[in-house]
């Protein structure tokens, strides 16, 4: 096969095995907040559930793809295909395995930053274009939650740069055959993960969306393919967190006798369902109390972390 083709199929795997691996979540989460509460979880549709997903995408994508006649019409179509993009995108720079790799650039971790800022405008337009209060209030919140978290994860992978040399996550990989980087950035670490879960808006801190008190926030007027595109985007995002943790600070792919790309996926299956723990065990913090908690804590200790950090390389470096 030549270099070109190789190249597609690898394009071509990644994307659809992302999409898969998306869609396998949905069915994984539910049946995982079964057995913590104490529930059956989907149990009819095939073996064990597993058709539930497939039925509730048949039912979703033939619903009737409605747009409020008070809504900006343009603005409220593009906007859920933001979000598939720019996360989708973002796939494009994580080394999954040593041969299994779309775009190995010189500044991935940016390239991954960037994308992940792209992301507000989703929720921002959507709830925009809606015109309507609890959309709009929705979007404002997340606005602020995700710009807010922003910058606590960048600095909070800082340290990762400093130690590794490089932007590259294929390099930063590589950097970490000794010693994983969860164990001199352990901060860094649980900065970032919890800046992914407020970058994915997932339960704690579900805030722009809040059914209690704003239905359903930013996409309360979607139906149809465009709610199935703010749905599946937001496991989608998960999943790419999951990966950004695993190959940031838990080796990559590195790991003894199994294959490489085998480490990598269970690693991720770990970091999901403890994504799916942290939603069935955690309440919600009044909106205030979110923001506080990232300005006054997170940016701290991520200012902290990247000091001592720097701090002990130069010395070394010395």
């Amino acid at each position: 096969m030549s270099a070109v083709g190789l190249s597609i199929l690898v394009i071509l795997g990644v994307l659809v095995g992302a999409l898969l691996f998306a869609a396998g979540m949905i069915w994984f989460e539910r049946r995982l907040l079964a057995v913590f509460q104490e529930r059956y979880g989907p149990n009819r549709a095939g073996p064990f559930g597993v058709l539930q997903v497939v039925a509730d995408m048949l039912k979703i994508f033939t619903k009737e793809n409605w747009i409020p006649p008070f809504a900006e019409k343009a603005v409220f179509v593009i906007a859920p295909s933001i979000i598939m993009i720019t996360t989708l995108a973002s796939f494009a720079v994580i080394p999954i395995a040593p041969a299994i790799l779309v775009s190995d650039i010189d500044v991935g971790l940016l390239f991954f930053l960037a994308m992940s800022s792209f992301a507000v405008y989703s929720v921002a337009l959507a709830g925009w274009a809606s015109n309507n209060k609890y959309s709009l209030l929705g979007s404002i919140r997340a606005v602020g939650q995700m710009v807010s978290y922003e910058v606590f994860m960048g600095l909070s992978l800082m340290g990762v740069v400093l130690m590794a040399g490089s932007f590259s996550l294929q390099d930063i990989v590589t950097a970490q055959k000794g010693m994983w980087y969860v164990v001199p950035q352990f901060v860094g670490f649980v900065v970032f993960f919890i800046a992914g879960l407020a970058e994915t808006r997932r339960i704690p801190f579900d805030l722009p969306e809040a059914e209690s008190e704003l239905v359903a926030g930013y996409h309360t007027e979607y139906s149809g393919f465009k709610f199935a595109m703010f749905y599946v985007g937001e496991y989608i995002g998960i999943t790419l967190i999951s990966m950004m943790i695993v190959t940031l600070f838990f080796g990559g792919w590195q790991g003894p006798y199994l294959p490489p790309l085998v480490w990598f996926l269970v690693k991720t299956l770990c970091f999901v369902a403890f994504f799916i723990l942290v939603r069935s065990a955690l309440p919600r913090p009044r909106y205030d109390q979110l923001l506080a908690f990232g300005w006054k804590l997170m940016l701290p200790l991520a200012l902290v972390n990247l000091a001592v950090t720097g701090g002990i390389v130069l010395a070394v470096g010395r």
